[in-house]
């Protein structure tokens, strides 16, 4: 009779996602993992070829992670790009780790800014044509206005040099909006 497989590739993907979600991705090694597990690293490299295979794995998992915590987030703004900019320097300040390993490092999948942000539900299509029906004649170079002020709000919560309320990093997501609206 065959041995039972104890340690399974969604264990291992599971302990190793934590561990970067928890100390960041430069401190996911077979033997972390595998000490992390309770296992040897043998059950690692049973199931991926190579460490290359499994960070790619977690990589993944990050992405489908911030789309789930994207859908899940309680919007309240009204302006197109508002309530992405608010989840996404929310994702910075809460997820410090993933955040960075998705948008400040290159990437394995070499998936685009822009690919990782609208994702299969097109998030970002979606807030360009609200923005298209609420009269902008450009919502792309809109979109990238405010992108360069989100992505840098995001950064700066990373550093701790950005300590704005909810509240008022919302008013000023929309306010940064209309500014930007009426100059496009």
């Amino acid at each position: 009779m065959a041995r039972k497989e104890s340690i399974t590739i969604q264990m291992i993907l599971d302990t190793a996602f934590e561990m970067t979600r928890e100390d960041g991705f430069h401190t996911v090694t077979a033997r972390k993992v595998a000490a992390k597990a309770g296992c040897s690293t043998q059950p690692i490299f049973r199931v991926y070829k190579n460490m290359d295979e499994l960070w790619n794995a977690i990589y993944l998992r990050g992405v489908d992670y911030f789309h789930e915590y994207y859908e899940q987030f309680a919007g309240q703004g009204t302006a197109p790009f508002s309530n992405l900019g608010m989840a996404y320097i929310s994702f910075a300040r809460q997820e410090k780790h993933l955040f960075r390993l998705l948008f400040l490092t290159e990437n394995a999948a070499k998936k685009s800014m822009y690919e990782l942000l609208n994702g299969k539900k097109g998030m970002v299509v979606t807030e360009i044509n609200k923005a298209a029906a609420m009269g902008c004649t450009n919502p792309s170079l809109l979109f990238m206005k405010m992108w360069i002020f989100i992505h840098g709000a995001a950064c700066m919560s990373l550093s701790g040099d950005f300590d704005l309320s909810d509240a008022e990093t919302l008013d000023l997501l929309e306010r940064s909006y209309n500014d930007f609206a009426g100059r496009v």
